[in-house]
């Protein structure tokens, strides 16, 4: 026992012994730093830090930070060393002259402040708090990701928030007051998107958007059309290796959601897995209608009143399965599968219509209408992108498919004289289908020894089909077997087929130091074929003539000091009529004194834009004017004639001209780190001139304001208010709307996700939208009504956490197909036809 207690003894002076050599033997050199951002003062955790000996191309040692953004580098010899911190999101930043003076101790860098990444030549980055927007030479970005107050919402919660945008109570955009713009999902399109905007951004969560690009002026990469420019949303993609899993979901009065992603990074495979459903239920509304019509050729003054209460059920789902695939350095694959669907019904109850003639009654109907609109759709999409060891030379080869398929059919029961029982039903059915291939080869090649230049070229194919099955029938009583009418006017299959092929050109480079140009031009041709099934009669025959459009484009910015820009721009943009407006089924039972039908002989309309915008930053707001001029010939308008029988049918024509000439102003203002500010305005003046004997005109402007308070231990309260005023329309005006909305929340530790509740437009019960129609045969007024106060509780939550990959940051390239003049108005008609109004 005693040998074993003195080896013990001996043991632990050894021990001793080495603990206090090792705690006096000096420590390795090393270099200590702290990743901060720029713009708020918070750490950059896990951002890289790469150290390289002088004159040196490839680093030799290097660290990742902390959580807190705290990096070390050990066992650095004496010399002379730079360094460069990287993370995604921001620009690198690089230190040079280094000096390690001696063997043992540290060099500490102190905080090291990282700006917003810039992208050379186009965009100038806010400096400051964590800013919302920046401004590149032809676009605007609005920085969704930083704004928490649409937590629980959609897209169109997004887009209310964007400067120049405007969106209605139905969800349907316009931008700087024109509805003719397309919408791109990750700079491609959607097959929903193309039938529907509004049901494209009711499907996508706000908590998924990353940012949302408004280009007012595209360049030649572009395709000619969209009128008044692209909206572009960019989704969150994570470039990071491991796995996450993340849920958001809501209920309320008036509707729920429910979202479910996981991403995972493994090596060189990337892939995505999510979905997210929407349903609205409960939202209730009425309408009152009255109108007056004088017939030309009998002389008789007509006047019919109309009063009716509305209810509609949506249900939205959005599947998607992404993947990606690093072949090498500098090969890169993409694929993703999309799929999305969508179940609308709407009832008008109670729907009463009286007309008098010479102030006489002349009938008395009440009706029931019910409609649907089921359908799905599908992108494919298969994408291979080629670099080279020149930064930002770039080959890429884009395809995708897209279908979208409608099944949409409305009954109308008309009840007999006493109102109690239906004399007869009328149904109309019209599926259809609308299928699409696109094949686009783009070029980027940079020019000049320092980059300063970029040449980008490409061409481009559209290869697309439609089709649309439409059939009136009609029933006895309340259960009598539906019967077809036996009438070509309301019974046929229509198709249309449309191939675009494009090629074009455009050039960007630096001047004079703080001076951009881009500059292109891009060429089109249209080739198009249009026939119904059934035609006993020339009247149906359908001769489109093809044509070829040549689109140029320039924008010009200049930097000025404290991050200013001053940029103009011009271009011409085409824009061809979309399925809905196509679509010769005739809609008669939603309304029948107010059918309406689509016209397929439209031709294109051709726009030119010029824009002259300034940006300005002062202390901690960010200020940004735009005047614009907008000049549209052969302009597609709703036309509404009154028939021999005294309805008023609705139509699509090319009228000659509409001008729009105004300006919209935004500001992002950071009171202090706790509170925040950003709201905006559009003001314009409309004309419209059909050449012959219709004018109007009239000022329209709208504005939003939004703002953030954080509150101690991790609480925000967020208000919202958004305010569009009358609209001027060739024949009269679509009226103006508010909406508001506060909401409470509580982030998670480690900002994982949320808890909150939230009220909208709860001061009143509900809002009244009124239009009006004037020509020299009608004046009709109505009046809209919506109940839309809602109380929801929103919840998000994210599970797994990714590391920073070295390899991060490659650029995806995919087809954007820029395309179709699309609709406004939320009613669905059913085929191609999505409302009544432009």
């Amino acid at each position: 026992m005693k040998n074993l207690l003195n080896l013990i003894v001996l043991f632990a002076v050894l021990g001793l012994n080495q603990a206090f050599a090792q705690s006096t033997e000096p420590k390795p050199a090393r270099i200590i730093g702290i990743a901060k951002d720029a713009s708020n003062g918070e750490p950059v955790g896990y951002a890289t830090a790469a150290l390289y000996k002088k004159g040196a191309d490839v680093s030799f040692a290097g660290a990742v930070a902390d959580g807190d953004g705290k990096f070390y580098i050990t066992g650095v010899e004496p010399g002379e060393y730079s360094l460069q911190l990287t993370f995604m999101g921001f620009e690198t930043l690089t230190l040079e002259s280094i000096q390690v003076n001696s063997p043992t101790g540290d060099t500490n860098l102190g905080e090291l402040m990282m700006s917003d990444e810039g992208l050379a030549l186009e965009e100038v980055t806010v400096q400051g708090q964590r800013e919302l927007i920046e401004e590149r030479v032809d676009r605007t970005i609005y920085k969704a990701e930083n704004d928490r107050t649409t937590a629980g919402g959609d897209a169109t919660d997004v887009l209310r928030r964007v400067p120049m945008l405007s969106v209605d109570l139905d969800g349907n955009v316009s931008m700087r007051g024109s509805s003719n713009i397309t919408v791109l999902i990750d700079n491609r399109p959607s097959a929903i998107a193309a039938s529907s905007i509004t049901d494209a951004l009711r499907q996508i969560p706000a908590d998924e958007i990353k940012e949302v690009e408004v280009i007012t002026s595209p360049s030649a990469r572009f395709d000619a059309e969209g009128t008044s420019g692209v909206i572009n949303i960019v989704t969150k993609k994570n470039n990071l290796q491991g796995m996450t899993l993340s849920i958001n979901t809501g209920a309320g009065l008036r509707g729920s959601n429910l979202g479910l992603n996981g991403s995972a990074r493994i090596g060189k495979f990337g892939f995505s897995l999510g979905g997210f459903g929407r349903a609205g239920y409960n939202v209730l509304g009425s309408f009152e209608n009255e109108q007056q019509s004088f017939n030309s050729t009998t002389g008789e003054q007509s006047t019919v009143i109309q009063s009716a209460d509305t209810e509609r059920r949506d249900m939205f789902g959005r599947y998607n399965f992404g993947m990606d695939y690093e072949i090498d350095k500098y090969n890169f694959i993409t694929g993703a599968v999309n799929f999305g669907m969508r179940n609308s019904k709407n009832w008008q109850t109670d729907f009463l219509t009286e007309k008098y003639t010479e102030g006489e009654l002349d009938y008395s109907n009440l009706n029931e209408t019910n409609s649907k609109n089921n359908g799905n759709s599908v992108d494919v999409s298969l994408n291979y992108t080629r670099t080279y060891e020149k930064k930002g030379k770039e080959i890429s080869l884009l395809t995708l498919f897209t279908q979208d398929k409608q099944d949409n059919f409305s009954v109308n029961s008309l009840f007999n004289d006493d109102f109690q029982t239906i004399d007869y039903r009328l149904r109309n059915d019209n599926p259809s289908r609308n299928r699409e291939f696109t094949v686009q080869l783009d070029f980027v090649n940079p020019l000049g020894e320092d980059g300063n230049q970029i040449l980008e070229y490409g061409a481009k194919t559209i290869l697309r089909k439609a089709y649309s099955d439409f059939a009136y029938f009609r029933g006895e009583g309340a259960d009598g077997d539906f019967v077809e009418l036996d009438d070509q006017t309301l019974n046929n299959e229509f198709s249309y087929d449309q191939n675009v092929t494009s090629g074009y050109g455009s050039y960007t480079f630096n001047f004079l130091k703080n001076y951009t140009l881009k500059t292109g031009l891009r060429y089109e041709y249209t080739t198009i074929q249009a026939d119904f099934a059934n035609v006993s009669d020339s009247e149906q025959a359908v001769d489109i003539p093809s044509y070829g459009t040549l689109v140029p484009s320039v924008n010009v910015s200049r930097k000025l000091k404290n991050g200013n820009m001053i940029k103009a721009a011009y271009n011409r943009r085409i824009q061809r009529p979309s399925m809905r407006f196509l679509n010769p089924n005739l809609d008669s039972l939603n309304n029948p004194t107010q059918p309406s039908q689509g016209n397929p002989s439209l031709d294109p309309e051709l726009t030119d834009n010029f824009e002259l915008g300034y940006s300005t930053f002062l202390g901690g707001t960010m200020i940004n004017f735009t005047g614009f001029y907008r000049n549209t010939t052969g302009s597609i308008q709703a036309v509404r004639t009154v028939e021999p029988n005294g309805v008023i049918f609705t139509t699509y024509e090319n009228i000659g001209q509409e001008q729009a000439v105004g300006t919209n102003m935004f500001t992002n203002i950071n009171i202090n780190n706790k509170l925040s500010l950003n709201g905006g305005f559009d003001l314009y003046y409309s004309m419209l001139d059909d050449g012959l004997s219709t004018q109007n005109e009239g000022w329209v402007v709208s504005g939003r304001m939004f703002g953030n308070y954080s509150l101690p231990k991790d609480y925000q309260i967020q208000l919202f208010t958004f305010a569009r005023g009358r609209r001027v329309q060739l024949q009269g005006s679509s009226g103006g709307f508010a909406a508001y909305g506060l909401s409470f929340n509580k982030q998670f530790k480690e900002k994982r996700g949320s808890i909150g509740i939230g009220a909208e437009n709860f001061l009143f019960k509900e809002f009244t939208i009124k239009n009006e129609t004037i020509t020299p045969n009608i004046i009709q007024h109505s009046t809209n009504t919506m109940r839309n106060m809602n109380f929801k509780i929103n919840f998000s939550y994210r599970i797994g956490k990714l590391s920073m990959n070295e390899r991060q940051g490659r650029r995806r390239r995919s087809v954007s197909n820029d395309d179709l003049k699309g609709g406004e108005g939320g009613g669905e008609q059913g085929g191609m036809i999505q409302n009544n109004n432009k």
